[in-house]
């Protein structure tokens, strides 16, 4: 891989990370609930779960799973259910201060957490397709591609990182400072409505023709 395909991938990995989606939502819900510290576990399985994406999308399985209506249509509504799943979770948590909550809230556990990150983006058959789509556009197939794959991963990984770093940050600080029970009610049920809506889009992505 050239420098100047690699500057052109680098960039690119900066705007798929800053698009808004459920990993941002996930983040930010997160970090209001528990604080960077302990959010920073599900940034963790979202990177985990886009390693998983681009796998699949470099041994060939991506191609695959775009072809099959069936896997496809499997894995789209597995993620349709589960974010609709966060939202109703995310909308029913208690008005209790978020000092409390992320020391007693049993889904607070890293590896819970971790969890939770991984199947947001494991289970998102769009950003397979996405990746199958823009991914190979920068694979040199006259080169050996392992090695240009591990470049594009590290460099997903650590522009996603960082940007989810970002939105966890964010909300842990700003919006935390907001205690009042009526203010966490509120956050709550934005945040569950926002992974319901995020479901919602998801249900309407097809595959392109």
């Amino acid at each position: 891989m050239s420098l100047s395909t690699w500057l052109a991938f680098f960039a690119a990995s900066w705007i798929i990370s800053l698009s808004p989606g459920a990993g941002a939502i996930s983040c930010m819900s997160a970090g209001v609930r528990y604080g960077y510290r302990r959010a920073f576990w599900n940034i963790i399985g979202l990177q985990l779960g886009i390693l998983l994406v681009l796998l699949i999308v470099a041994v060939g399985l991506g191609a695959v799973i775009a072809a099959s209506t069936t896997l496809f249509l499997a894995i789209k509504w597995l993620g349709v259910a589960y974010l609709v799943w966060l939202g109703v979770q995310q909308w029913r948590s208690p008005a209790t201060p978020m000092a409390e909550e992320s020391i007693a809230g049993a889904d607070g556990t890293p590896r819970r957490l971790m969890l939770r990150g991984f199947l947001v983006n494991a289970t998102n058959p769009k950003g397979i397709v996405f990746m199958l789509a823009v991914l190979p556009q920068f694979i040199d197939p006259a080169k050996p591609q392992v090695v240009q794959y591990a470049i594009c991963m590290a460099t997903l990984f650590f522009t996603d990182l960082v940007v989810m770093s970002g939105y966890t940050g964010l909300a842990a600080k700003v919006l935390r400072a907001l205690s009042e029970p009526h203010h966490i009610r509120w956050m709550n049920r934005t945040f569950g409505g926002l992974f319901v809506a995020a479901g919602a889009l998801l249900a309407t992505f097809k595959r392109a023709p």
